[in-house]
């Protein structure tokens, strides 16, 4: 059975684009179009889709706008297309506070290299979020026909190693004992480092605003994300958060309570020593490299300059970047942590990585913060 897919926007040669590109994948069914956001939660309400696509600038009711009353009257999976412009990065933000799970570029020539590949990018983008367990809705039957049995919550998962329990003294502990005792495993660790894809933007978010002024270690953060959003997006967490965060420059020097975000379209590597490690932003125009920035390039450099005094955490995103970059963290002693399936956008990432066998432990997003702060002796 496919999934029911609603595509919202003014221009009518956009929607038949669209509903064009969807239409070609027999897991995905246009049921209906609408004109502006007003007709888009009418529909939303009477036709039940699993995914919407939605355009932001819109007559009557724009998409932000609808995108709010649309996921408080009938909550749906919502993918938006914006510009690539740093007015469209504020608007798409704004659209993923209020409740989209995805967005894409509006001009498929932003996006790929042609347009089998921008169209196969799209229905890609489109079933992953109609997969998302608090969206999905109750399906009869699959393509075979075979009755799919109800979605299981998934427990939480934690993976311990030998060395990260800690068993009771038998000594009066000293002040350097209570501080080491005073967190999970014992580790010391000179970075966070964090990666993420799809559903990125509002997992950061969650985690970062809960974080203090005077937390100890320098952040990277490798966030999939077009060239002119980064700087808009560094900018909106560092007006809500207590650290101080700002999209990453070439030569900048890792500071603890500073967060760095790899700008979209090149690769943030880590230099230098560990106690004078800095920023090096480089352009890249690989084919062999998909993802620009990538969270393995970054990974794999942070790596090779804090060896294995890493705490690394792979939030929800699509597909595998993480995955090597986390092997070369943890061959060097460092911890990996991921974000567990409940509370992901799209499982890819972290999968990819619970399947390597590199994950450490699983958490869900909500007990994040709180769980990394305790580890690292601020909790």
């Amino acid at each position: 059975m496919a999934y029911k897919v609603l595509v919202v926007d003014d221009s009518s040669f956009f929607r038949r684009r669209v509903t064009d590109i969807l239409n070609k994948d027999p897991k995905l069914n246009v049921i209906d179009v609408a004109v502006n956001g007003k007709e888009a939660v009418e529909k939303a309400m009477l036709l039940k889709p699993d995914v919407i696509t939605m355009d932001i600038e819109m007559p009557v009711l724009n998409g932000i706008d609808a995108v709010k009353q649309i996921m408080a009257k009938s909550p749906t999976a919502i993918l938006m297309f914006s510009s690539l412009t740093h007015q469209g990065a504020k608007a798409t933000l704004d659209a993923l506070d209020a409740g989209a799970l995805d967005f894409l570029p509006k001009k498929f020539s932003e996006i790929a290299k042609n347009t089998d590949e921008a169209g196969s990018l799209l229905r890609q983008r489109v079933v992953e979020i109609a997969r998302k367990p608090s969206f999905a809705k109750p399906r009869a039957a699959n393509q075979t026909g075979v009755t799919r049995p109800p979605l299981q919550k998934n427990r939480l998962t934690t993976r311990f190693t030998k060395t990260s329990t800690l068993s009771t003294p038998s000594f009066a502990p000293t002040a350097k004992d209570r501080k080491t005792l005073n967190r999970s495993s014992g580790k010391e660790y000179k970075l966070l480092a964090i990666g993420t894809s799809t559903g990125g933007p509002v997992a950061l978010q969650k985690i970062l605003v809960q974080l203090e002024q005077n937390f100890p270690l320098p952040i990277i953060i490798v966030q999939h994300m077009p060239a002119a959003f980064t700087a808009a997006f560094a900018s909106r967490l560092n007006t809500l958060c207590k650290i101080s965060i700002k999209e990453a420059a070439d030569g900048d020097i890792l500071k603890p309570g500073c967060a760095y975000l790899a700008p979209g379209g090149r690769q943030m590597i880590i230099s230098g020593s560990e106690s004078s490690a800095k920023i090096k932003i480089l352009d890249d125009d690989s084919p062999k490299i998909t993802f620009k920035p990538s969270v393995d390039i970054s990974f794999g450099s942070a790596a090779k300059t804090f060896s294995g005094k890493v705490l690394g955490i792979i939030l929800t995103g699509m597909g595998s970047d993480g995955k090597e970059g986390s092997r070369m963290l943890k061959a060097k002693g460092s911890t990996i942590w991921s974000q567990d399936e409940q509370s992901c956008v799209v499982y890819g990432m972290p999968q990819a990585i619970d399947k390597a066998g590199l994950s450490q432990l699983s958490l869900p997003l909500d007990s994040m913060a709180a769980s990394l702060v305790k580890e690292i002796g601020r909790g």
